[in-house]
């Protein structure tokens, strides 16, 4: 009966299997693949002087991997005040580098050295005439594997509480990105975590500044069912709060686990969580569990059109 609700046809093209773990360690000449490991992610306070951001951010990657993690997130907006103002002044030419983007030339520097990945939080990316909301991941040899521009472009007006209009400065990405990253209000939007996890996500991260008014109601909210929804890993990594600034982030940075269980969390200030996380244990719950199994081809479908029309080409 099952095989009549077509349940392979829910996602289009059909979803791939959970793939081989990325990261890898070297044992003398041979690789191994790694399935747990730490995860550090750094909820850092954020100041107007971009050069203490750049240099705290240094110190808090350091520190996490002195604590054994080898993939360390950062929170979203890190080496700039998160208001429309601030967006332009503070933006750097990613695909310049170097002078022209300081910050990413530290993530590059420190995750070489360092030999961890980084999932870069996001800063403001300036592209031709263009600003983007861009994340940036750095492997262990300190190249950069991706750059994610933020899809989703967080507005929000409740009279009385909270008005921001990111679009006001930012463009809207285009593109998923294949090392399963979204930016802050992405979370928002299931659609883009089934897909990420139908391209056979692990673990999803999300470098995020919700609010006073969406922190309390939403953040932990969304992130359990993203989890809970796709059987898989989802990090959250937020700016410490500071009452004193125009945007008040909510803080909270959290790892939650393929059950949508909170694996590890904190407050709303400063910190720096180390949490383990186990690839292993992904196919043992969507065994127990076979929401893929269950799905129903026959009532509807998701799309992925970038990978559809990848699959036309050939």
């Amino acid at each position: 009966m099952a095989s009549a609700f077509r349940p392979q046809q829910a996602r289009i093209p059909p979803a791939l299997a959970i793939p081989i773990p990325l990261l890898t360690k070297a044992i003398g000449n041979l690789f191994c693949f790694i399935y747990r490991f730490k995860i550090g992610l750094c909820q850092l306070t954020v100041t107007p002087d971009k050069e203490r951001n750049i240099k705290h951010a240094r110190k808090a990657i350091k520190e996490a991997a002195q604590k054994g993690a080898q993939l360390v997130v950062l929170p979203e907006i890190w080496n700039s005040p998160y208001s429309n103002d601030s967006f332009p002044v503070y933006a750097e030419d990613i695909d310049a580098g170097h002078d022209a983007s300081p910050s990413t030339a530290m993530l590059a520097e420190v995750s070489g050295q360092l030999k961890i990945t980084i999932v870069g939080g996001s800063i403001p990316e300036r592209c031709g005439d263009k600003l983007y909301n861009t994340c940036c991941i750095f492997g262990t040899d300190g190249k950069l594997k991706a750059k994610h521009r933020k899809i989703h472009l967080f507005d929000i007006d409740i009279p009385g509480k909270i008005t921001f209009m990111e679009s006001k400065t930012f463009t809207a990405g285009e593109t998923p990105t294949i090392v399963d990253t979204g930016i802050c209000h992405d979370i928002c939007f299931e659609e883009l975590a089934m897909i990420y996890a139908s391209r056979g996500a692990h673990l999803l991260c999300y470098p995020g500044a919700f609010n006073m008014t969406s922190g309390p109601s939403h953040w932990e909210l969304l992130q359990r069912s993203r989890a809970a929804d796709n059987q898989l890993y989802v990090a959250t990594c937020s700016p410490a709060r500071d009452a004193g600034a125009g945007y008040i982030a909510w803080g909270h940075s959290t790892l939650v686990g393929p059950f949508g269980e909170v694996i590890a969390t904190t407050e709303h200030d400063e910190d720096i969580i180390i949490a383990e996380i186990d690839y292993s244990i992904l196919e043992q719950r969507r065994t127990r569990l076979p929401l893929a199994k269950q799905r129903r081809g026959d009532l509807y479908r998701l799309v992925d059109i970038r990978r559809l029309d990848a699959h036309c080409r050939l």
